[in-house]
């Protein structure tokens, strides 16, 4: 059973009690007053289709060993990182803090804005992007979304895809928006790239 979050749970440095935590070095501080309004999603496994085991993790720490599979070769001196993930059975762990800059969009935009690390959260989901998500996955999304929401001013949720196209495919076709958008019962504005 996927955790329960409520607005009060985080703390005030931005990391969440209910999540397992394993702070990850690839973040810095967001610019100067900068606002937290948009909530990415992504999705990936390591190695690719493959889900269990520790490389994500390993990945996001930079302990990842690039000749464990041919598939990590590619990722060699990659500093990458999101602020939570979820995977396959629901378990929620964050690598860095919310108040802080993670570094997972990479060149990225949205609403006329560069940089979206800048001003986002990301949150991961183990999958690969043409097969569908579990049941558990999105209880714990939706739950850290509603909580997420109350605690900042978050007014849209996007695709790794949507805000670096032709770039990035994530969380790609087998992610139900429309399970997410009903679960937070947000408007369809909150989700301004798909069409509901």
């Amino acid at each position: 059973m996927a955790p329960r979050f409520n607005a009060a749970s985080g703390d005030e440095h931005g990391w969440m009690p209910h999540a397992r935590h394993m702070p990850s070095p690839n973040a810095d501080d967001r610019p100067a007053g900068m606002t937290i309004d948009l909530l990415v999603i992504h999705c990936i496994a390591l190695p690719p289709r493959q889900y269990g085991g520790d490389a994500i993790e390993q990945l996001f720490c930079n302990r990842l060993d690039y000749q464990a599979h041919p598939a990590f070769s590619a990722l060699e001196g990659l500093r990458v990182s999101a602020h939570f993930v979820v995977r396959r059975d629901g378990v929620l762990t964050q690598y860095v803090s919310c108040d802080r800059r993670a570094w997972h969009a990479g060149a990225s935009r949205f609403a006329g804005r560069e940089r979206c690390n800048d001003f986002s959260i990301g949150i991961e989901l183990e999958g690969s992007d043409d097969e569908p998500f579990e049941a558990e996955q999105y209880e714990t999304l939706i739950a850290l979304g509603a909580e997420l929401f109350a605690r900042y001013p978050l007014r849209a949720i996007a695709g790794h895809g949507d805000i670096a196209p032709g770039r990035k495919t994530d969380p790609g076709i087998g992610f139900d928006w429309r399970r997410l958008k009903n679960g937070l019962a947000l408007p369809a504005r909150a989700f301004p790239f798909q069409v509901f």
